[in-house]
């Protein structure tokens, strides 16, 4: 008998959750009447709240990912461990899966909740909490991961995984309509996205001045876009680049994915941003540094979502804050060429 209660645990950032929304569209294919219940941060919650796929989302201040446990509250997280768990038992599961692959607070989190069937990754930290342990393999792409935990649930796999999917509402779209018209006079224009999610996923400013100009001098159009904590990174490449409109944290997700799905292409690092570019369509280029693309990369045609890196023996560190080899900027990023970027650009806009 198929389950009827389905929970989900899921408690990264934007672009996390964005990559594992193709494994929530087939977990509701695969039980079309199940009530799907998912657990989030609420950092990222706006991803998933317009899911139709679940019928309920909660949100969780995760430890070790709210940034906000300090030194003098070590036995915290295994407060909320039992506070949380005696809540989920109240709610009567009969599945969980853990789309985070090595999240053993989750996988603590719904054992002591006594949810029968658990379903996650066999990583040493979070195998003794499950009932299904998949084999663990670190270097596999996380849409993939999360599609085998739904699987695993349904006892088959199918034959082919929808795309990254965001809806950013009517009234985002009817924004980003009025602001295209008033703004650009719907003239065809190129996102760029110069902020990073640590020091060492960043490309230097002056870089991505002289791709604008590069575009621009072609006749396209340049916005720049950012959250709120990028808006001086964004008015100081804007500066150096008169004509670039800049909508650095003056717009929420839903209005950027909106103004995405108008774009002709977004040009950026690893950051959440350009996974929501791919969901609404919008052909991107990702510039890899630290991170693993084969991990993190776009989930699209490789044709419209491409990938660019160094190519160091170094890379991928997964080290995001300071470069192991004490370059600064990080010569993973530094070594990306402008011209490339141009090239590519240039020839995915034709």
């Amino acid at each position: 008998m198929p389950p009827t209660r389905v929970l989900v645990i899921k408690p990264d950032a934007l672009g996390d959750l964005l990559l594992a929304t193709p494994a929530l569209g087939q977990l509701r294919q695969g039980l079309p009447h199940a009530h799907i219940s998912a657990v989030v941060g609420p950092w990222s919650r706006m991803i998933w709240a317009t899911h139709p796929a679940l019928n309920t989302l909660h949100t969780l201040e995760f430890p070790g990912f709210a940034r906000t446990i300090g030194p003098r509250r070590r036995l915290r997280p295994y407060g909320m461990l039992l506070r949380y768990a005696a809540v989920l038992r109240r709610m009567h599961y009969d599945a969980a899966l853990l789309f985070r692959d090595d999240h053993w607070w989750g996988a603590m989190l719904i054992a002591l909740a006594g949810i029968p069937i658990r379903i996650g990754h066999a990583h040493p930290r979070c195998a003794p909490f499950l009932t299904h342990a998949l084999p663990y393999d670190p270097k596999a792409h996380v849409s993939r991961q999360s599609l085998a935990v739904v699987a695993a649930l349904l006892g088959h796999v199918a034959s082919d995984a929808p795309p990254t999917f965001f809806d950013p509402g009517a009234a985002a779209s009817a924004w980003a309509a009025q602001w295209c018209a008033t703004n650009l006079t719907n003239a065809p224009f190129v996102v760029i996205h110069p902020g990073a999610s640590g020091p060492t996923k960043a490309w230097p400013p002056e870089r991505w001045v002289a791709v604008g100009h590069a575009l621009a001098s072609r006749g396209w159009r340049i916005v720049l876009s950012g959250g709120p904590d990028e808006v001086e990174l964004a008015r100081r490449v804007a500066a150096q680049h008169p004509p670039a409109l800049n909508l650095a944290g003056a717009t929420n997700i839903p209005q950027l994915a909106a103004i995405l799905a108008r774009a002709h292409l977004m040009i950026g690092g690893d950051t959440g941003p350009l996974h929501l570019a791919v969901s609404q369509g919008c052909p991107s280029i990702h510039l890899f540094g630290p991170s693993d693309p084969g991990r993190f990369g776009p989930w699209g045609d490789p044709a419209r979502h491409r990938v660019v890196t160094a190519g160091l023996a170094c890379s991928p560190c997964s080290q995001f804050q300071t470069c192991p080899r004490h370059t600064d900027p990080s010569e993973c990023m530094q070594k990306i060429g402008v011209d490339e970027i141009v090239r590519m650009a240039l020839d995915m806009l034709r």
